[in-house]
Formats: structure tokens, sequence, C-alpha cells
């Protein structure tokens, strides 16, 4: 790309500039160009959809805690706004979906959403209930027999597989997971040892979802595509609506004055491209959405860097896709996200993995947060949007923000895998 060559939505030497620092393993930044309005894309969320989706997350709530009663859950798939202790940005607060129910990460609301979809559909379909009864009849002795027959396949770096499969473990449906070598071992070990059949490929996120594709298409199973699936977008939406109810339960009113800047890791980009098309549905240009990724693995931002629409290959550009942050492992970007929502993008960063784990140490000292390295992301790239958006005029000097840093995972980690994270060399 020249100097003198616009793309659709960033400015050119703000892209050749990321592109640099990404090929020598830096942070890097790619901003929006500001004043751009928002953009009417090709697959954009309805209301009704999303509405659909928190009636369909209501009417699961006592099979879910029926399911999954530790601690007297309520089957919610609610996680806590909280305040981050001693923040020197003012109105810093967490979305602290590392601690929701179930999975411990934000796959908790798109991979589980499209197997509840296809689970009352299924339901309906085989007259195990009628349009109107309470999911409850999905746990008699009959209906689980039905469920038992169907198999669910899913592939993922960690995060997801290991959402969908304990989800479809406990409902009794058969779970086929498929992880790329970047999953961690304690996933696919719990996963086993529920029931879950783990397929282990030697290959990336990828290469891993279109072996996955491909074994759902031979055995006529039900097949959760994290890369093209409107479902897991719409799940992943919904979470707009509540944290917009707990921005207002304190007191906090997002406007031009004080626009909300949500900091949100990415792998592939389907939660984090959902939250944005629910909060852009919600508050329009007065919500930044800043997408997280790794410095070897950014593939939204060098796709939006390229200007054209379409995924981008880390590859292409001689990176590795080797990061601590499995979940975030993922060499091209989702087709359906960039269609949806690429120009509606305000900022992609791209952090270290040096980064990462030092905020995962931070979090825990100081706020008792216990974070996977894709789940403390958002606290790295804080500081370096801050600083580049100031310059570019992305954010107005005289507002005051209120910064949102979306925690996906990380409370279900193993007391050992923790201990080295903390003790880890990278930080």
């Amino acid at each position: 790309m020249s100097d003198d060559q616009t793309s659709a939505a960033g400015r050119p030497r703000d892209s050749l500039a990321a592109i640099a620092s990404l090929v020598r393993g830096e942070a890097a930044v790619w901003l929006r160009e500001p004043g751009l309005g928002l953009a009417v894309d090709a697959a954009p969320l309805t209301i009704e959809e999303v509405e659909d989706a928190r009636a369909r997350f209501i009417r699961f709530e006592p099979v879910l805690s029926t399911l999954f009663p530790s601690g007297g859950w309520d089957g919610q798939i609610r996680s806590e706004l909280i305040a981050y202790p001693g923040s020197g940005a003012p109105n810093l607060l967490v979305k602290c979906d590392h601690a929701l129910p179930m999975a411990g990460s934000v796959k908790a609301r798109g991979g589980v959403y499209e197997l509840l979809c296809h689970v009352e559909e299924l339901a309906l379909r085989r007259r195990l209930i009628s349009p109107g009864q309470s999911l409850e009849a999905l746990l008699t002795p009959e209906s689980l027999a039905v469920l038992e027959a169907r198999r669910i396949v899913v592939a993922s770096t960690g995060n997801l597989g290991f959402a969908v499969g304990l989800v479809a473990r406990a409902l009794g449906l058969q779970a086929e997971i498929h992880m790329s070598h970047d999953a961690k071992t304690w996933k696919k070990d719990r996963l086993k040892s529920i029931g879950a059949t783990v397929i282990e490929h030697a290959c990336d996120y990828t290469g891993a979802v279109a072996r996955a594709r491909s074994s759902a298409e031979a055995e006529d199973a039900y097949f959760i595509d994290d890369e093209n699936s409107r479902r897991l977008f719409v799940g992943y939406a919904a979470a707009a609506a509540e944290l917009a109810g707990q921005l207002s339960a304190r007191g906090l009113t997002v406007g031009p004055d004080s626009p909300l800047i949500v900091y949100l890791p990415c792998g592939v980009g389907g939660a984090p491209g959902g939250v944005t098309a629910g909060l852009k549905q919600i508050y329009g240009q007065d919500v930044l959405a800043v997408f997280v990724e790794p410095v070897a693995s950014p593939c939204v931002l060098v796709a939006l860097a390229a200007g054209q629409g379409v995924p981008v290959s880390v590859y292409d550009l001689g990176l590795d896709n080797d990061t601590i942050a499995d979940g975030l492992a993922v060499p091209s970007a989702s087709p359906l996200v960039l269609q949806a929502i690429g120009r509606n993008i305000d900022a992609a960063v791209a952090v270290t993995d040096q980064a990462m784990v030092q905020w995962v140490r931070r979090a825990w000292a100081e706020a008792g947060l216990r974070l996977e390295p894709s789940g403390a992301s958002g606290f790295a790239a804080l500081a370096l949007f801050i600083e580049r958006a100031r310059v570019a005029g992305l954010i107005n000097p005289t507002a005051t923000p209120i910064h949102v840093v979306w925690a996906t995972g990380g409370s279900l980690l193993p007391e050992p895998e923790f201990s080295a994270l903390l003790a880890s060399d990278a930080a």
C-alpha cells in the first residue's frame, strides 16, 4: 500500500507502521479514520435476533442451574462489572467473563448459545417439548435418550471447545472436540474425563476447523462453526444489553463527552465482533471497540490494515502464530465478522506475550482477578490505545471516557497452571 492510497476504514501510514511493528515482534496499534460514520454492512444484527437470544437464555435457566448446581447458581449466564482498584485511569471497569458459570470464559455466551439453539430446535422437532412448555422437560429420561444419539462437533484452540463440550456432555449429547496444537493440556484432559471425544491435531486453529467440518459432514453431526456462525455472533451480542444495564446501575451515562471504550480480546473475532455489534446497536458512535490480539496472531489487525475487508493470514507477514494466549492463536479472521462489523471496528491493538503475562500477575496482585493471558490482554492494550487515539483525534481531548476491559477466561485454571504463569519467565 503506497502512502497516497487509503483503505476503507484506516489511514495508510498507520497501517504500514502497524505492520512494520508486527514484523519486528513489537506491539502495534491500528486506528480507523476519525469521523467515519457507522457503516451498514452485509450482515447487520436485528434487534429481534438479540432479543430472541436473551429470551432463549432465560428459557434455559432452570435447565442449566440443574445441570450445574455448584454454589446455588440460578442458571443466568451473566458476569459482574467491577471497578479495577487503584487504577491510574478514571472509570476503569472490568467485565468479568473470566468467571462466567460453567465454562469460565466468554464462550459460555456464543458457543453455548448456539448449542442451546440446536437442542431446543431438536426437542421441538422430535416433540420432546411443546412450544411454550418449560424446558425442564429436556431432563427427563425420554428426552435424554434422544439427545444421547446426537453428536456435536466443534473446533477450538481451547475455550470454545471446552465450553461447548462441557455443556453438551451435561445434556447427554455426544461431543467431538477438534483441538489445535495450541490448546492447553488441562482443557483436553478435563473434556476427556467427562466423556467428550477430543481429537488433537498437529496444526493451527484454521486446520482444526477444516478437519472438524469434514468430520461433521461425514457423520451428519451438528457443526458449530466458529469462523462463520451467525448464531455464535448473536449469542455474544446479547451481552451488550447486560453491560448497558450495569453501566446505568452505576450511574454512568455514555455519550459524546463520556464515550465507552471496550477492550475485547480477539481470536477469530466472533466474541468481540458480536459484542461490538450489540454495543453499536445501543450506543452508536459513542462506543469505541478495541480488538486486542497477540503480536504473533493479529489476524483482525492485518485484515483491517490491508483494507480489503477479507481475511489475511498472519503467516503471509512472516508471523508464526505462536503465542502463550492459546484462545487467541488464530491465523486468519472470521469472514463473517469482517463482513458484518469490520468497518465499525475502531481500533486493533497487538500486544506482546510478555505484556499479557505481566498483567496476569498484576491483575492478581492488585484486584484478585484470576486470568489467563488472553483474559488479561485488554489491560495490556489500554495505555497503547489511549496514547495513540488521543493524538489521532479518535477521542475528544476534553472527553472523560469510560474504559471497560473484557476479561474473557481464567477462573477455571488449575492451580499448577496459574502458579506457573505467575512465575513465568515471559513476565
